[in-house]
């Protein structure tokens, strides 16, 4: 069972996976050519990974929150859980490895491009479904963020888990990183999906998934993988919700974008916190927009993310852009 949170509250949410080092670089003009030192403004070393960036974006939206994940035990290990504990996340459950290093990524944003990374996986590797089973109970809902960049997360077992959970009346949300030149990563995906309440792919990896462009197609594939509902994030251009009922698009409040980094990731932490308060869909959709929004303002991945009320309050900026409702 896992431990409570600093102010002595009971995880509503456990977030279980990728956990990284990150050192940003701030937007360049342009990447330097062989042999050139370009000058920049300070880099900014911060928590990354798909399940620390949840973790860390529900605690800022008052969310109790433990995350699950493996770290190295070095230096920078030891400074992830320091960093985030420090931002109200429940870090007891942060092992360390005394095999692999910690993971780490360096962002490189060229203004006018996509990012481009450097990354080297580490102790990832080491977790496994029976870390975050060991871990689970008790929670109201259970994140799984960077499936099918983790090893040790294998498709059977975490079919298992999420569908004891789900019996178990938890909500069961998954996040995926396709890894580039993967031959077939929907093999893996396609046994989980039927215990998924919610699969949040952004457009690129749904595309790789599904082998499909068009957001209504994946959304229209992936239903049929099995999973009870998906949002496909689509960054500025907002996101996807669709079910068994229907579908709509929201598009997100206008921000100064800086750095997109962990935008994804606040996004399904805005999600599950409008799940866990009860809301219906597109007000949760709605809200996960609005944070998501947010963690574009600044370099990093938390430098910027609103609070609950400024989410709230930024609402009235996201547009409903289309719905259909099945028959």
């Amino acid at each position: 069972m896992i431990g409570s949170d600093p102010a002595g509250r009971r995880p509503a949410v456990v977030c279980a996976g990728l956990i990284v080092a990150d050192t940003f670089v701030p937007p360049l003009p342009r990447l330097p050519v062989p042999g050139e030192l370009l000058a920049t403004d300070d880099f900014l070393l911060g928590a990354g990974g798909c399940a620390a960036n949840t973790a860390a974006t529900l605690a800022r939206l008052d969310v109790p929150v433990a995350l699950v994940a493996t770290a190295g035990a070095d230096r920078l290990g030891d400074w992830l859980r320091a960093d985030l504990a420090a931002r109200g996340v429940d870090v007891t459950r942060v092992a360390a490895s005394s095999r692999l290093a910690t993971s780490q990524t360096v962002i490189l944003p060229v203004t006018g491009e996509d990012r481009r990374y450097v990354h080297t996986a580490g102790a990832n590797a080491e977790l496994s479904v029976a870390d975050i089973a060991a871990a689970a109970g008790g929670a109201r809902a259970l994140v799984v963020g960077g499936f099918l960049a983790l090893p040790g997360v294998r498709s059977p077992e975490l079919a298992e888990l999420f569908a004891t959970a789900r019996a178990a009346g938890v909500r069961t949300i998954l996040d995926v990183v396709v890894p580039s030149g993967a031959a077939d990563p929907a093999r893996d995906l396609r046994p989980v999906l039927p215990h998924v309440d919610c699969f949040l792919p952004n457009q690129d990896e749904a595309a790789a998934l599904t082998g499909e462009d068009a957001p209504a197609r994946q959304a229209e594939v992936l239903l049929g993988w099995g999973c009870a509902s998906l949002v496909i994030t689509r960054g500025a251009a907002g996101a996807l919700f669709a079910n068994a009922r229907g579908s709509f698009q929201v598009r997100p409040p206008a921000v100064d974008v800086v750095d997109a980094s962990g935008s994804g990731d606040a996004f399904t932490a805005g999600l599950v916190a409008g799940m866990l308060a009860g809301w219906d869909a597109e007000r949760q959709v709605r809200f996960a927009a609005a944070v998501g929004a947010s963690a574009c303002r600044g370099l990093g991945c938390h430098t910027t993310i609103a609070t609950r009320d400024e989410a709230l309050a930024a609402l009235h900026g996201t547009e409903l852009v289309a719905g259909h409702t099945r028959h």
